[in-house]
């Protein structure tokens, strides 16, 4: 069973000064240490919580023929996603058992938006599940307020500005998955998902009661992730990593159902907009040599790689193997590339 680290949040908001520092240092510490943490004092209301709890079990109680109505296609990776439907087609091991519903950051179809990226757009909601819309945006909402004081906290951490992050993610590619692991042998190995690491800049999850979260630590020994009651769970991807050249980590991990009964998900992806460069803000590790990712070229990858007949780029989808041309895309409010120079890493 994995010991994570587990902060008390609720004085990052309107704390002093000196707790706020206090603060953004354990969480740069867990990041730096196992890339997964737990928090408590998020200010998620629980009933908001509870709520999406029930709205995934509802998603998937709908008929078979229902669920296919919304399915996900190539030209819209928004809604259902079949049983086995996605699997990790480098590696010809089984498909993954999870039904899955996309959604992502909501968009009207008349925005301007939509003529700027082919990924921003609005979701599908089905009208069988009561209010979806309205009680997925309100959990939304929720998390992007508690993700904007977690990217204040990485920046204090890092040791730059703290509003240095925020830019990155107006009108950004964050995204959610709706998940419902089936029933499995209890004693079985066959993954729900495969280990993989997260291609995003954050994760949040308020993890199922059920367990079967695994990470994977740096001596490559499995073990299960709890959570305090009521804390969420935030884990760094690759984006992130990148970001401060290897001294965030992205953990692998995977999800193995034992429990003889079904599993539900809802994992909140917080990834940048499509226009932004991602390059190390600090000096990275030894070692650390990997190209700037271009967001709108990373995620378009992402999805096209996902499809079961696509040929993959890499066994495993990683920075450093994707060929990406170096640089900053221009305008409304992406950092230039020369606007925070590297340095040496340090907590003061």
């Amino acid at each position: 069973m994995a010991a994570l680290p587990t902060i008390d949040f609720s004085a990052f908001s309107n704390g002093s000064l000196r707790t706020r520092k206090r603060l953004a240092r354990e969480v740069g510490q867990g990041c730096v240490d196992t890339g997964f943490l737990c928090f408590q004092g998020h200010e998620i209301d629980r009933e908001i919580v509870d709520d999406m709890r029930r709205l995934v079990v509802d998603v998937f109680a709908q008929p078979a023929d229902v669920k296919q109505m919304h399915q996900i296609t190539r030209e819209n990776y928004r809604g259902y996603i079949p049983l086995g439907f996605f699997s990790p087609n480098a590696s010809g091991d089984r498909a993954d058992q999870y039904e899955g519903y996309k959604l992502q950051s909501e968009i009207a179809p008349d925005d301007v938006k939509r003529c700027m990226y082919p990924h921003y757009g609005p979701n599908t909601w089905p009208a069988t599940v009561v209010n979806m819309k309205q009680r997925v945006l309100r959990y939304w909402q929720a998390v992007d307020r508690f993700s904007e004081n977690l990217l204040r906290a990485f920046a204090i951490a890092l040791g730059v500005d703290e509003a240095f992050f925020l830019p990155y993610f107006q009108c950004p590619l964050n995204n959610m998955t709706l998940l419902r692991y089936p029933r499995t042998e209890a004693h079985g190995d066959h993954c729900g998902i495969h280990a993989h690491k997260d291609s995003s800049a954050f994760t949040v999850l308020f993890p199922d009661n059920a367990g079967g979260l695994m990470i994977r630590d740096r001596n490559g020994a499995w073990s299960d992730a709890v959570a305090p009651d009521g804390a969420c769970i935030v884990n760094i991807g690759d984006v992130m990593e990148h970001w401060t050249g290897g001294h965030f980590v992205s953990t692998p991990h995977k999800v193995v159902n034992r429990t003889g009964g079904e599993r539900h998900s809802f994992p909140y992806f917080a990834a940048p907009r499509f226009d932004a460069s991602i390059f190390p803000i600090i000096k990275p590790v030894e070692g650390y040599d990997r190209p700037a990712l271009d967001m709108g070229t990373w995620y378009d990858e992402i999805v096209r790689s996902n499809w079961p007949d696509a040929d993959p780029v890499a066994s495993e989808f990683d920075p450093a193997r994707i060929q990406i041309q170096a640089g900053c895309k221009s305008g409304n409010g992406v950092a230039a590339r020369t606007a925070i120079p590297p340095k040496t890493w340090d907590w003061t």
